[in-house]
């Protein structure tokens, strides 16, 4: 398997762990870490041989964002300039859409920039006693890695602007209750959890999942009738994969019905 500085990569049969592995820095992320997850994440898009991706930061802690250490030195600088969709975050794949999920597992702090990146994973698992929070805000370090879109996106204008504003930590309780957090495990367990939930979404038709999933993303950014139109192209797209043909075979063989996994 190819290796990227400060990373840690494994895979569980179909099932990509990407490790953030600069725990002296409680993973945070200078630029050549975010160069090697952009890089990992692109080199995972392209493998036929992967579906999910899973990531998590080592040694206890998930990301503490931007290295500001290593920014003040001059050191290891991250590309803090304009960039639009798929070009490279400070913190590395924020600007990127990919065509298959990611799956956050967050243990300790996720705080600031790794608050963004966790909020750029389709889902987020969360140890019971890990943190998030705009921490930046105590230090002047703006929102730069889409945290101000994906937000309220996620969790409503209001409730995004409490958090924006006052910089104050989320636990895991709250995350959950305000739809930030997905899961919650016990503590030192949301690898494992978002594993098993990885490998579960591993064994639903891809084809159907990855463009339902695009469906959703791309409506954002689109009016009514184009989000209609590209909804309906994504989906006879997978009607013509026989994906759908398949599936409604097996479920007139008994396969699925009243609601129980295959």
């Amino acid at each position: 398997m190819k290796t990227y500085p400060n990373l840690e990569l494994a895979t569980h049969d179909r099932v990509l762990v990407v490790t953030i592995n600069r725990p002296e820095r409680r993973n945070a992320i200078d630029g050549e870490t975010a160069r090697a997850l952009y890089e990992a994440f692109t080199d995972f898009d392209a493998d036929g041989d992967l579906d999910i991706a899973v990531l998590t930061g080592a040694g206890g802690a998930f990301c503490a964002g931007f290295d500001l250490k290593s920014l003040s030195e001059g050191v290891g600088e991250n590309p803090v300039q304009p960039g639009g969709v798929n070009s490279l975050g400070p913190v590395g794949p924020t600007r990127m859409t990919l065509s298959k999920p990611v799956i956050a597992a967050i243990e300790g702090h996720a705080v600031a920039g790794g608050m963004e990146l966790a909020l750029w994973c389709d889902l987020r698992v969360m140890g019971d006693d890990a943190v998030f929070g705009i921490f930046c805000r105590r230090f002047g370090v703006p929102l730069v890695d889409m945290g101000t879109i994906r937000l309220p996106r996620l969790i409503g204008a209001s409730r995004a602007m409490d958090l924006i504003l006052t910089g104050r930590p989320v636990d895991a309780a709250e995350a959950l209750q305000i739809g930030l957090a997905n899961r919650v495990a016990p503590a030192g367990g949301a690898l494992d959890a978002a594993i098993a939930l990885a490998d579960e979404l591993s064994r639903l038709p891809q084809t159907c999942m990855r463009n339902d999933r695009q469906s959703m993303l791309a409506q954002w950014s689109l009016d009514e009738d184009s989000a209609i139109a590209h909804e309906m192209k994504l989906g006879l797209a997978t009607i013509a994969s026989g994906e759908s043909v398949a599936g409604a075979t097996r479920f007139t063989q008994g396969s699925g019905r009243h609601g129980r996994p295959e």
